[in-house]
């Protein structure tokens, strides 16, 4: 793979870089690494036949729906997933046994690192995963390592990441991005911070919040790779002054006492897409009706687990089993509850929490999302020139598919595949001009 050419180093592999769970737990594991047929033809028969369905009883139509010519052509689909809280929908719709009802069995396997997502997802040892949205427009780019077409069929959630500083950092004064900036002015060292892959998510927010506040994240710090459970047990060593991950581990490190939540990612983009279901776009051609399935099961799962407090308790026990998280429990509920301890005084109930359905509007894959994480590529010279943005993200975000698996689960559909929101910087993403957006940023590589 060749990630060394990227503008990145990383730990990714190190055998230093083991998170250790809990204070008493062992390490976990080192990573071992080794055309389609539409469902309903108009929208206008989508209409009917949900109006028809919703008269049959669930598990007649299931049934019925499974034996005939639309069956899934695979009945098991191997699902990879990292230890996060956002993997919750896809653990839920196996354990749950949503899957059962669209005639398939989800297994949820646990892997090591993204590098391992995205390789097993490239030579097919998985069938999809819960991936970071901005790996799946990497490897589409060829920028993230192997170039390979690619899909995503839904998100799988909104928010619900951070950025942890180091408490080194807070006893010097910082407390936030503008006092960060004073330090680094002030005491000249090397600054490093941590993501989770070079295209992905994190390093996106990061970069973009380190940016918002006048600090060049290539010129003015170092930053490096590092797998998602093991952020935890590398700042406890000090091989950084910060990262961005998804959750539970920024509330780990508060509870661990190493590290303070200076920015929610919600606070950077309020409902911002994070993880998706994807998988390669050769899996899908051959694959059709098991796509719409496991997506379809997948947003049942998330819209029980957005529908009560109850539910999102039940999902935080099941979830913090070592087979997934291998956490505390009450170190992902908290947070997933929306219930906020920065780890240096501030609390807060976050109405912006975690999100895994929202009315279905998590889940629906826009356009502009994805074409914001191009023109963040671009913007941090991942990609050399620009490119058919619209074009790219129509190719990559299946709504096609997304639309039947939303017509089976009677989930609401937005009014356009484009949606506008301001950042936490104050400027405006609409996806109308996203060349022109990519080209105006004051802190960039040119």
């Amino acid at each position: 793979m060749n990630e060394e050419r990227l503008p990145e180093s990383s730990i990714e592999e190190s055998a230093s870089a083991t998170e250790t769970p809990t204070a008493s737990a062992p390490p976990l594991p080192l990573p071992t690494v080794p055309a389609r047929r539409d469902f309903l033809k108009q929208a206008g028969a989508i209409g009917a036949a949900a109006g028809i369905m919703s008269f049959i009883p669930d598990a007649i139509r299931a049934g019925a729906w499974a034996a005939g010519s639309d069956a899934p052509e695979k009945k098991e689909i191997k699902i990879g997933f990292i230890p996060l809280t956002d993997c919750s929908s896809v653990v839920m719709a196996s354990v749950m046994e949503f899957d059962k009802k669209y005639g398939i069995k989800i297994i949820p396997t646990k892997e090591a690192s993204w590098a391992a997502v995205r390789d097993k997802l490239v030579n097919g040892e998985l069938d999809a995963a819960h991936v970071l949205y901005g790996l799946i427009y990497g490897v589409q780019m060829g920028i993230g390592g192997p170039k390979k077409d690619m899909n995503i069929l839904m998100n799988l959630n909104h928010n619900g990441q951070a950025i942890t500083l180091s408490s080194k950092l807070n006893e010097k004064g910082v407390k936030d991005g503008a006092s960060l900036k004073k330090l680094i002015d002030t005491e000249k060292r090397e600054y490093t911070f941590a993501h989770t892959f070079p295209t992905g998510t994190h390093a996106m927010w990061i970069y973009y919040w380190l940016a918002t506040y006048g600090i060049d994240p290539f010129k003015d710090v170092k930053t490096i790779t590092v797998p998602p459970p093991q952020m935890v047990a590398n700042m406890r060593v000090g091989n950084m002054d910060g990262f961005c991950v998804g959750e539970p581990w920024n509330n780990r490190a508060i509870v661990d006492k190493i590290g303070f939540t200076a920015e929610t990612t919600q606070g950077i983009w309020k409902d911002h897409p994070e993880k998706t279901l994807g998988t390669t776009a050769e899996w899908v051609q051959k694959n059709p009706n098991t796509a719409r399935a496991m997506t379809a099961a997948i947003i049942e799962a998330g819209k029980w687990i957005d529908a009560s407090l109850s539910n999102r308790q039940k999902t935080a026990e099941t979830v913090a089993d070592k087979s997934y998280v291998n956490t505390d429990k009450d170190v992902i509920l908290a947070r997933m509850l929306g219930r906020y301890d920065n780890g240096i005084g501030k609390t807060w109930d976050d109405p912006n929490a975690m999100k895994f359905y929202n009315d279905g509007y998590v889940n629906f894959p826009y356009l502009s999302d994805g074409m914001w994480f191009l023109t963040q590529h671009k913007r941090w010279g991942l990609l050399k020139e620009d490119v058919d943005y619209a074009g790219i993200a129509k190719k990559v975000n299946r709504i096609d598919i997304y639309k039947e698996a939303a017509s089976l689960t009677k989930t609401s559909l937005p009014k356009e595949p484009m949606r506008t929101v301001k950042m936490i910087d104050g400027v405006t993403w609409d996806g109308k001009d996203p060349k022109k957006y990519a080209a105006g940023f004051k802190i960039k590589i040119a």
